[in-house]
């Protein structure tokens, strides 16, 4: 009888060990808000399933598991690339072709670091008094060189939006008082000059997201005051039509914090738009709400609250599935009265330290979150020509706005996607400029990653705490460890197309002395140059390309037969830096249109 209980008693405990196990698995919890825990039909992520070995994933060819590379331990470099760019980085991207970086920030303040050249004339902003200015507020710079090109501005610019055109145009949007309903156009060549239409949209746009559509078209949603969104017609053309956002008008806190909504094009051609704490999926086609996703907890996370957001990269294959994911990471931002607390009662509160992440395509949608190893709001995140993302810029304390921040975000991280939670996010090595309101961070196509502005002042101060900051730097990510130059690959350029389309199979010819060049380590990247302001990198997204083969053709000389994205809703239409990258090491990117 005894030996039976005993027997009962070892089972009863086995049986035990495996449900705890299992819910351990499971990453269900019950932790306070406190610890940081999702409420609602939100789970807190504490353990997470193994990524899938090479070939476990679903989708047919290009070699499955994101290749992982040698394990990066240089923590980077910042070097001064210019002392004076002129004007202020407060907007920015790289436009194509030309390899120059537009920078502008806002004409109301009527002096820049740089004057208009002979021969364009000054802007007459007041015509009964007779009031000039002969101030640049945009340049062009060449990214290897740092020549600038002082270009003209007449509609006032200050937190405005943008994004690329099919053909490489930047197209700017919205500004502030006679800026809010233009639309601006600078076409990419070397003496192109900005042609601005002061009632090209339907609402004034001030703090307001462009977003391009699947067929290279653009929205443009919310700003200050505007509480709906609309659709760029044709150059040249005023739209008349608004449609109204009801996510908008519910996250429209007394101190805003849904301005600069996040918005990224999911692969299934929808939008993912994002404000305050909640988020949609938004058809273009119906202007239907499909979706809505779990409130985000913990705080604000737009402006000026300003988290920083990315799609993270997308894994391609030769043949994708039905449904492709997509995962959206939002990093940092600040409580919800955290503007109106630093703003009137000059209260600094520690920024918000959590990291959260969404698959937009999965059934049951959940944020799972994990901590940064510091606070952060107002950071810039960039996505690197590896999939690795860059987390950089901003503070610790405060908000956006004018002098609500304090104690400034030097050292950049590493947030590294494919990696299992817990071992994400590595501390790189820090500036010693500080980057906090009005700041931008873009990736170039050696790899280095710009970054720029910074100012927390109405205008041009610099007896200030934080002055107006006309410097640029680059930094050196990990994977330009000079120890790992022997292992970046040479894109062969005339060996490359230039144009590709849609679900056309193409080769990348590179130059690499390396012994073991195959689809197991082997990628082939395609990053959208994304338009940088106020912690947003509209547009910003990576391709990873399905790979069928990769040859030895002769000597050094190997060629990656790759297939381009499927469709527009995974990469709309346009320019894009293809990079071919060998165990995290990329290389030099070259321009490639999509048509």
């Amino acid at each position: 009888m005894r030996a039976s209980r005993r027997l009962l008693w070892k089972l009863s405990i086995i049986v035990l060990l495996a449900v705890f196990s299992q819910l351990s698995i499971s990453g269900v919890t019950n932790c306070s808000a406190d610890d940081g825990a999702e409420t609602g039909n939100n789970r807190r992520e504490t353990a997470e399933k193994k990524p899938p070995q090479a070939g476990k994933r679903k989708g047919k060819g290009g070699g499955g598991a994101i290749p992982q590379g040698v394990e990066m331990n240089w923590p980077g470099k910042w070097e001064l690339f210019l002392k004076n760019s002129g004007v202020s980085a407060m907007h920015a991207i790289l436009m194509p072709l030309i390899n120059k970086v537009q920078f502008y920030d806002a004409t109301i303040w009527r002096i820049s670091q740089i004057k208009l050249p002979p021969g364009i004339p000054c802007h007459v902003y007041d015509q009964k008094a007779n009031k000039i200015d002969c101030w640049a507020h945009s340049v062009l710079v060449d990214i290897e060189s740092g020549n600038i090109r002082p270009l003209a501005l007449t509609t006032d610019t200050w937190c405005s939006s943008g994004g690329l055109t099919v053909n490489g145009t930047l197209v700017s949007t919205g500004g502030f008082q006679g800026g809010a309903n233009t639309a601006r156009y600078l076409s990419t060549c070397e003496n192109c000059a900005w042609v601005e239409y002061p009632k090209a949209l339907a609402a004034r746009r001030w703090y307001s997201t462009q977003a391009t559509l699947p067929d290279g078209t653009f929205i443009v949603v919310g700003g200050r005051d505007a509480l709906n969104y609309e659709y760029i017609l044709p150059e040249g053309m005023d739209n008349k039509k608004l449609y109204d956002s009801p996510l908008l008008r519910q996250t429209n806190d007394p101190d805003e914090n849904n301005l600069y909504p996040f918005v990224w094009l999911n692969t299934d051609g929808n939008l993912f738009i994002f404000a305050n704490n909640r988020s949609i999926l938004l058809s273009p086609k119906t202007n239907k709400v499909i979706k809505e996703f779990p409130q985000l907890p913990g705080g604000a996370r737009n402006y000026p609250g300003s988290a920083s957001s990315a799609l993270l990269p997308i894994r391609l294959y030769v043949k994708n599935p039905a449904v492709i994911p997509a995962d959206v990471l939002i990093c940092g931002g600040a409580k919800h009265d955290g503007y109106y607390r630093s703003n009137s009662k000059k209260i600094y509160d520690p920024a918000l330290k959590d990291c959260a992440r969404i698959s937009l395509n999965s059934a049951k949608p959940v944020w799972k979150t994990e901590m940064m190893p510091m606070s952060r709001v107002m950071s810039d995140t960039v996505i690197l020509p590896n999939g690795e993302v860059l987390i950089v810029n901003g503070a610790k304390r405060g908000t956006s706005g004018w002098g609500c921040a304090k104690d400034p975000n030097l050292s950049p991280i590493l947030y590294m996607p494919s990696k299992p939670i817990g071992k994400r996010f590595k501390e790189l090595a820090p500036s010693n400029i500080p980057r906090v309101y009005h700041a931008i961070a873009i990736t170039l196509p050696d790899g280095k990653v710009l970054v720029g502005g910074s100012n927390t002042n109405n205008g041009y101060k610099y007896n200030v705490e934080y002055p107006t900051e006309v410097r640029v730097e680059k930094f050196s990510p990990p994977y330009l460890d000079p120890a790992l130059a022997n292992m970046r690959p040479k894109i062969v350029n005339t060996a490359t197309p230039k144009q590709i389309k849609y679900g056309q199979g193409f080769n990348v010819r590179i130059e690499l002395k390396q012994a073991n060049v195959s689809k197991d380590n082997v990628m082939v990247t395609m990053l959208a140059p994304p338009f940088t302001t106020h912690a947003v990198s509209m547009n910003m997204r990576l391709l990873l390309l399905g790979i069928s083969n990769v040859k030895k053709v002769n000597g050094d000389s190997h060629e990656i037969q790759a297939v381009a994205p499927p469709s527009g809703n995974v990469a709309p239409p346009g320019y894009y830096l293809l990079f071919a990258v060998y165990n995290g090491v990329p290389s030099v990117g070259e321009w490639i249109q999509i048509v």
